[in-house]
């Protein structure tokens, strides 16, 4: 399969192209610098060149807080932008968030729950996802809480802290499933060469608040720092966060990842330490 990656300099578009050439994929790799996706003319001309079989569309604007301000910009590439590779090319996995729900449920979200962003960056998703779907043949992917080896995540921060620290205050009121980017890649990949269709929930198996995760990092990494736990009102951000962010699949086909903890060890195995 030739495999167009966007977004492929990103901490999951780094992943997901490693995965398809491990799988023997022709990867055509467009990092930001080598392609905006917001700009129609500039995608057209990149999928033309490209021909690819499939896209797997990880670019994407990420800063949460930031786009609380800046909503134009945030849904010029999360939404118009998405939309863009998915009206040019054959087939697109498009990745989207658990933000695009509004984090009052008790009970995993499925597929087929009810939307209602309450942030910008959750808009600008919704917003990613709606344009999809009327561009052309697709899967969106609704993962949560990604760390990776190729970027700013929550796990490499906490590892940074225990470096001098011998204590982090962290919220313990939000809970959401943990998701390795080198688990969740190979599953995106393995959707397009399916070329499943409509919405699948992938994210890592179980679930845990921001605590929780922090402990269990200082734990496997044996650090000597400990997590307090605090509220989300003792931790302001501009953005407001989910309180509940657990995704589920109710579709037999969709890929299944390994539990939280597992992603959590492998990640730490990937020399992130070093």
């Amino acid at each position: 399969m030739r495999l167009l990656v966007t977004g492929a300099a990103g901490m999951l578009g780094r992943d997901v192209v490693a995965a398809a050439e491990s799988a023997g994929h022709d990867v055509i790799a467009l990092a930001r610098r080598d392609l905006d996706i917001a700009d129609p003319a500039a995608v057209r001309a990149a999928v033309e060149a490209a021909r690819p079989d499939a896209a797997v569309n990880c670019a994407a604007w990420t800063d949460v807080d930031g786009a609380e301000e800046h909503e134009a910009e945030a849904t010029r590439v999360n939404g118009i932008g998405a939309g863009n590779v998915a009206a040019a090319a054959p087939y697109v996995v498009h990745v989207s968030s658990d933000y695009v729900f509004d984090g009052a449920a008790s009970e995993p979200y499925a597929e087929d729950d009810p939307t209602g962003p309450r942030t910008a960056y959750g808009r600008s998703k919704l917003a990613g996802e709606h344009a999809v779907a009327a561009a052309g043949e697709h899967a969106i992917v609704r993962s949560a809480w990604l760390f990776g080896a190729h970027g700013r995540n929550f796990v490499a921060t906490m590892l940074r802290l225990a470096e001098d620290r011998d204590e982090v205050s962290v919220v313990d009121d939000q809970v959401g499933c943990p998701t390795f980017t080198g688990h969740l890649a190979p599953a995106l990949v393995e959707i397009a060469e399916r070329r499943l269709t409509g919405v699948l929930h992938v994210a890592g198996g179980g679930a845990c608040s921001w605590c929780e995760l922090a402990r269990a990092t200082f734990e496997e990494a044996g650090a000597d720092c400990r997590a307090v736990p605090v509220t989300s009102a003792e931790f302001p951000r501009p953005a407001e966060r989910p309180a509940w962010s657990v995704l589920r699949s109710t579709r037999p086909e969709a890929p299944v990842l390994p539990p939280w903890r597992e992603g959590l060890s492998a990640f730490l195995r990937s020399g992130v330490l070093r």
